[in-house]
């Protein structure tokens, strides 16, 4: 029971040195908290880039899509025109 001192008849190097240790996690989680928080919000925005990309893809496909519609009936319709123009 001897070994079991009270918090108030410890060693103050050691007291000292478990408010150090303390402060010294406090500290690290607090770093570690920041850097989440800098990682989450880099990956929102990053994921926010790739939907505007994604967007900006099914519009361009979109749009190549009713030019190459637009030009097949060109083409079908001038291959048309010629085949009455020499009959």
């Amino acid at each position: 029971m001897a070994s079991e001192e009270p918090a108030a008849e410890q060693d103050p190097t050691q007291l000292q040195s478990t408010q150090e240790l303390t402060v010294f996690v406090q500290n690290l989680l607090q770093q570690m908290q920041g850097r989440f928080a800098t990682m989450s919000d880099q990956i929102i925005s990053r994921i926010d880039e790739m939907g505007s990309r994604i967007d900006e893809l099914e519009s361009s496909i979109g749009e190549l899509m009713a030019q190459a519609g637009v030009e097949e009936e060109t083409a079908g319709e001038a291959a048309a025109g010629e085949v009455a123009e020499t009959k």
